[in-house]
């Protein structure tokens, strides 16, 4: 299925950076008209994806996020999350509420909120290549919903 409109925006990895990718894709996404809770289910799994590709990917240096996202004519969006950087070892593993590999003060539930906000999260990633994190929410459009 082609995409009624498509962006794409890269940033560097710094966490400044998180709050302006939650607005660019929530102003993207707003094209569909979803409600204001959708929009906020979606800021917030775009949040998570970003910080972990800031704390995780990149850990100590600085490399370039890359966010593309797409709208279809069904109400859907795909948003893809992806980094360069260290990859991760073992997605699964990953992807378990409380596994985290960011030290104490993190809480391991990135991906558990991404899907507890999203219809559907897919997550490849090879050691030292990078991770891609694909977010899929239906935002159905209030005209829609009422009528």
């Amino acid at each position: 299925m082609k995409p009624m409109n498509e962006m794409s925006v890269s940033f560097p990895s710094v966490s400044s950076n998180e709050g302006f990718a939650r607005a660019v894709v929530s102003a993207f996404a707003a094209q569909l008209d979803p409600t204001l809770d959708q929009l906020a289910d979606l800021k917030t799994a775009v949040s998570e994806a970003v910080t972990n590709a800031i704390v995780h990917g990149y850990r100590e240096t600085i490399g370039k996020v890359t966010i593309t996202a797409r709208l279809y004519e069904t109400g859907k969006v795909v948003v893809k999350i992806r980094d360069k950087g260290v990859g991760i070892e073992d997605v699964e593993k990953a992807m378990e509420p409380l596994y985290t590999t960011g030290g104490e003060e993190r809480a391991g539930l990135g991906f558990a909120v991404m899907q507890s906000f999203c219809d559907k999260v897919s997550v490849r990633s090879q050691p030292g290549k990078g991770t891609t994190v694909t977010l899929q929410k239906n935002l159905l459009r209030r005209a829609r919903e009422h009528g």
